[in-house]
C-alpha cells in the first residue's frame, strides 16, 4: 500500500507556480523559466543568486545524479560539483555524498578518468556510487554486467573509506552492490546501494543487509526505482508505458531483474527501518517524489533526481538533504535544496525546495 499526498508534485506545481513566482519576484529574486526544448513544461525554474541557508546543527546529505555528461563533454563541471561539496564539507556538515549511477555515457576509460579525478577532490568526504545502465557493457548500451567501473574505483580504495560496510557477498570484488554507515544528525544511518536492474540474489543480500541494522534509517539508492509519473517503474502493470525500465534492457535476458515495484515489493516495504528511496536514470523533467508506507507503517519518501536533460548536461546542479537536528511530533525535519555551484543559484521552485519529515529514529 501507499499513501500520497492529496495533490501530485505536478499539481502542486501547477497550482502554486505562479503564486510562488510574484512572491519571488516581489523580494527582487531573478526568475527564470526552463527551455521547454530540453525539459518537460511541468519543469519551473526560479533561480535566486547565491547558496542555501547554512543551518546551525544540521547534517546533510548530498545528492549527486547521472554525470555521465560530464564525464563524456564537460569534466569541468563534474570538478565544480565536487571541489564545492569538498570547500563545503565542514561548514554544511557533510555527512556523505550519494552518486545515483551512470557515471560515464559510454563505459570508456576516458570518460573513467574523468569521474575519477572528479571523485577525487572529495578527499575526506564519504561517498558511494551507484551504477547506471551507461556504466555497463560496450558503448554504455547495458547488454551485460562488463564494466569498467572497478578499474578505476578499485575495491581496496573503498574498503579504505570512511563507512565502507561491506559487498554483496558473491561478488565481493565489485562495488555495484555496496553497504555503508554513518552518524548524522543523531541518527545511525545505513546506506544501500544497489545495481543498476539488480538481480534476485542482490535483493536477497540486500535484505539480510538491511534486517541486520534495524537500528539504522535505511537509504537505498539505485538508478531506476521511481518514474517521472511519480509512480515506482512498473514493467508488469504498465510495461513500455514507462520508458527506459530496466527489463528494456539486454541485461534482463541473462537473469531475472527487478524493476522500482518489485524493489518496493520485495525489498523496501518490508523494513519499517527503511526512510527513503533515491534514483536518477529518467528524462523528462527528471524529478518526481512520493510517499509510501512499508508494511509497517513507515513512511519512505522516494525521489527521482535527474539534472542531466537541462544545459551543459545538468549545468552542474545538486540536491542536498539538509536534516534538522531537533525533531518535533512527525520526526526530525528534512530540508531539500537544489544548488548549482557551476551557476552560483539556487532553484527555490516548489518541485526543487520542499520539506518532509523524517520518521522517529528506531
Amino acid at each position: 500500500m501507499h499513501a500520497r499526498s492529496k495533490f501530485s508534485r505536478r499539481q502542486f506545481v501547477s497550482t502554486t507556480g505562479t503564486m510562488v513566482g510574484a512572491t519571488m519576484a516581489a523580494r527582487g529574486y531573478s526568475l527564470a523559466r526552463a527551455d521547454e526544448s530540453s525539459e518537460a513544461p511541468s519543469a519551473i525554474n526560479m533561480l535566486v543568486d547565491g547558496e542555501p541557508p547554512v543551518a546551525e546543527e544540521a547534517s546533510t546529505i548530498v545528492i549527486l545524479p547521472d554525470t555521465q555528461n560530464y564525464s563524456e563533454k564537460f569534466p569541468e563541471i563534474f570538478d565544480a560539483q565536487t571541489r564545492w561539496i569538498a570547500e563545503n564539507a565542514t561548514p554544511r556538515n557533510i555527512a556523505f555524498v550519494l552518486h545515483l549511477g551512470d557515471i560515464t555515457n559510454r563505459n570508456t576509460p576516458a570518460e573513467w578518468i574523468n569521474a575519477k579525478r572528479s571523485m577525487d577532490l572529495l578527499k575526506a568526504v564519504p561517498f558511494v556510487m551507484a551504477t547506471g545502465n551507461h556504466d555497463y557493457s560496450e558503448g554504455g548500451s547495458a547488454v551485460d554486467r562488463s564494466t569498467l567501473y572497478g578499474e578505476y574505483f578499485p575495491i581496496a580504495e573503498a574498503r579504505s573509506r570512511q563507512g565502507f560496510g561491506g559487498t554483496f557477498d558473491a561478488e565481493p570484488n565489485r562495488l555495484d552492490n555496496s553497504w555503508w554507515t554513518f552518524i548524522a544528525a543523531g541518527r545511525k544511518w545505513l546506506i544501500v546501494s544497489l545495481e543498476f536492474a539488480p538481480r534476485n540474489e542482490v535483493l536477497s543480500w540486500a535484505d539480510q543487509v538491511i534486517s541486520s541494522r534495524a537500528d539504522h534509517s535505511t537509504i537505498l539508492i539505485t538508478h531506476a526505482f521511481l518514474y517521472y509519473d511519480e509512480t515506482r517503474y512498473d514493467w508488469n502493470g504498465k510495461g513500455t508505458q514507462q520508458n527506459w525500465n530496466p527489463h528494456s534492457y539486454g541485461v534482463s535476458k541473462q537473469q531475472p531483474v527487478n524493476d522500482g515495484e518489485e524493489l518496493w515489493e520485495k525489498l523496501v516495504s518490508r523494513h519499517d527501518n527503511c526512510v527513503m528511496a533515491i534514483n536518477g536514470h529518467v528524462l523528462g523533467d527528471g524529478l518526481g517524489r512520493m510517499t509510501s508506507q512499508t508494511n509497517g507503517g513507515t513512511d519512505v519518501m522516494q525521489m527521482l533526481v535527474n539534472f542531466q536533460m537541462k544545459p551543459s548536461g545538468g549545468d552542474g546542479w545538486l540536491r542536498l538533504l539538509e536534516i534538522q537536528k531537533g525533531s518535533d511530533s512527525k520526526g526530525q525535519r528534512v530540508k531539500v535544496y537544489d544548488y548549482s555551484p557551476t551557476l552560483g543559484k539556487t532553484n527555490a521552485s516548489p518541485q526543487n525546495q520542499f520539506q518532509f519529515s523524517l520518521p522517529p529514529s528506531v
